[in-house]
């Protein structure tokens, strides 16, 4: 018997888990649902890298998913250094269970919804998902397992029972585990509605449960994020006419389903609406099921607002005598939020996939509309970790006045920056500019390119609406981007609707040439009778200076290295007048 004792405890610590005398009881039952990106310590080992979302999948069956790929929770992926490399991602590992004086006659079985790539990369065929049962003798075994390289939007049914004595005993564990690439947001995988339970059947009785599922759509027309000041200047013009959600019914049964709508400002506290249906929907069973509610003006804001769009399912889901112990109105609440405060922004938050330009020195603009005169302070960027660390690389930021609905040839404002990552995934690097600069119009672009290779990925949010607001300059013009499928995670920074007075140096309407170059360089029109030229760098360090005779047009920089440097054009008055070069050998 102590011998008995002692295996077990050993299989707790091996499980990297607590003693037998704390495993969980069945049922155990885990649709993600009121987790936040990480999964639920109260049912899963601690330290999980899958990533708990309501947004990388199509067609889940209840909101929220668990998702493995080849990214931390920290939104690095496992492997940084080698963009080839392949092998195992991520693992989610379930508590003790205690499956102690059962057996094969009990029916215990485990099911779950599983989906390959969803809105993510779908996985090779050498790539898997498999899930692993923990045996008395402390050997986990590998009971399921699947390949990639198969498109289907629907989320497959997994029954299994477990049917080996060796699994009942104190202290079993289940375990899903990936493998794929592990350079970035690569192979992706979702599993949905973990259920384990005894009495179970291969026909599997369905629990009676409806449950909220698709994302809460924006609550304002234009954007899912935005200054509160250019809101307040034409809130009725910003608000959404309707916001709208949807439910499943995942019992087999016709059910009448009510629900409530609430918007609230989570900074004061303030609740704005409270509404419910006229009349319940008739939900028949295994049916998705649409809701939507006209929003009302919040009034009295001030400072910062956070407002948060809630829908909650009128159910009766509570424990039922064949799942004691569980509650499935957790599942009934789905809420989104609207940020109010210094930016704007058509992402949701999340990065389903990142893109970028295969060009160095190429341009990528979005488009931005203000209701007001403002200046832009900065540029918050999703740089996504992908293939190889990129930090330190140079990005070049600008903002571009409106030239009939696409962006100036010439920026306002260039200002280069060092790549950074932010600390957790889908988080935004914030890049300041030195000074705010203002804009001109009501219409203005935030623009990235890169100055060396390789190619800078950035966060795409697939879930936007908001599509019609990309171009791109691959050389000498901008073009729209016509087959955009959701929207780039870049957010500019505004000025609380403070236009910048300032007294700047002229800036130039003809530029030297070429530019980039590997040494040689011309010049005319404004630039001409300069008797003076001076190199500085990024820091605004002098680098170089020569002086230049009146009638001169050219020089040549070759021996400066490759890089990012202001020039500055003397004349005879001792004027200044800057102009923007990159090197390039």
């Amino acid at each position: 018997m102590k011998i008995n004792k002692l295996l077990i405890l050993l299989l707790g610590l091996l499980g990297g888990q607590t003693a037998p005398g704390q495993s969980l009881k069945l049922p155990f039952f885990d649709d993600f649902s009121t987790a936040q990106q990480t999964a639920s310590p109260t049912r899963w080992v601690a330290g999980s890298n899958v990533y708990i979302n309501n947004t990388l999948t199509i067609n889940h069956p209840s909101v929220n998913v668990a998702t493995f790929d080849g990214l931390r929770l920290s939104g690095l992926p496992y492997s940084l250094n080698d963009e080839n490399a392949e092998g195992g991602t991520d693992t989610l590992t379930s508590l003790p269970i205690d499956l102690g004086g059962l057996a094969v006659s009990n029916g215990v079985f485990l099911s779950f919804y599983w989906q390959r790539r969803g809105l993510g990369e779908l996985p090779d065929a050498t790539d898997s998902l498999s899930l692993e049962f923990l045996g008395s003798d402390g050997t986990w075994r590998k009971v399921w397992t699947q390949g990639g390289g198969v498109i289907d939007n629907n989320f497959a049914f997994q029954l299994l029972q477990v049917d080996n004595p060796i699994y009942f005993h104190p202290a079993f564990q289940f375990r899903f585990r990936s493998r794929g690439r592990q350079s970035g947001m690569f192979d992706s995988w979702h599993i949905d509605y973990v259920y384990l339970n005894r009495d179970r059947t291969a026909t599997n009785r369905p629990l009676r449960d409806r449950a909220m599922r698709q994302p809460v759509t924006p609550l304002l027309r234009r954007y899912t994020a935005m200054p509160l000041w250019q809101y307040l200047a034409k809130p009725a013009a910003e608000l959404a006419d309707t916001v709208r959600s949807d439910f499943t019914n995942l019992f087999t049964e016709f059910i009448p389903i009510n629900s409530r709508f609430s918007l609230r400002d989570r900074v004061s506290g303030r609740v704005f609406q409270q509404d419910t249906l006229p009349n319940p929907i008739n939900a028949l069973g295994l049916s998705r099921n649409s809701l939507a509610f006209k929003p009302k003006m919040p009034t009295g804001l001030q400072g910062r607002a956070v407002l948060q769009a809630s829908f909650n399912l009128v159910t009766k889901d509570q424990s039922s005598p064949d799942t004691p112990g569980l509650d499935l109105t957790l599942n009934d609440t789905l809420s989104a939020t609207t940020v109010l405060d210094n930016y704007y922004a058509y992402d949701d938050g999340t990065a389903e996939t990142v893109k970028q330009v295969n060009q160095r020195l190429a341009r990528v603009a979005v488009k931005f509309t203000i209701n007001q005169p403002d200046a832009v302070r900065g540029v918050r960027l999703n740089i996504a970790p992908t293939r190889r660390d990129q930090r330190g690389q140079l990005v070049l930021l600008g903002i571009y006045g409106n030239n009939n609905g696409q962006p100036t040839d010439q920026p306002i404002l260039q200002q280069p920056f060092s790549v950074s990552y932010a600390a957790q995934r889908n988080g935004f690097t914030e890049f300041i500019f030195a000074n705010p600069v203002n804009v001109p119009d009501s219409v203005f672009y935030v623009a990235f390119s890169q100055l060396d290779d390789p190619a800078i990925p950035i966060g795409f949010d697939r879930n936007s609406p908001f599509r019609d607001k990309l171009f791109v300059n691959l050389g000498t013009r901008w073009d729209r981007v016509t087959d955009q499928d959701g929207a780039l995670m870049i957010r500019p920074v505004m000025n609380n609707g403070t236009v910048i007075i300032t007294a700047t140096e002229p800036t130039l309407a003809v530029q030297v040439f070429p530019n980039p170059t590997a040494g040689p360089l011309n010049w005319g029109g404004a630039l001409a009778g300069a008797v003076q030229l001076d190199v500085l760098d990024l820091s605004g360090r002098l680098v170089q200076t020569q002086s230049l005779s009146p009638a001169q047009t050219s020089t040549d920089l070759g021996t400066l290295p490759d890089g990012f440097y202001l020039l500055r054009f003397i004349d005879a008055e001792a004027r200044p007048r800057t102009s923007k070069l990159i090197i390039r050998h």
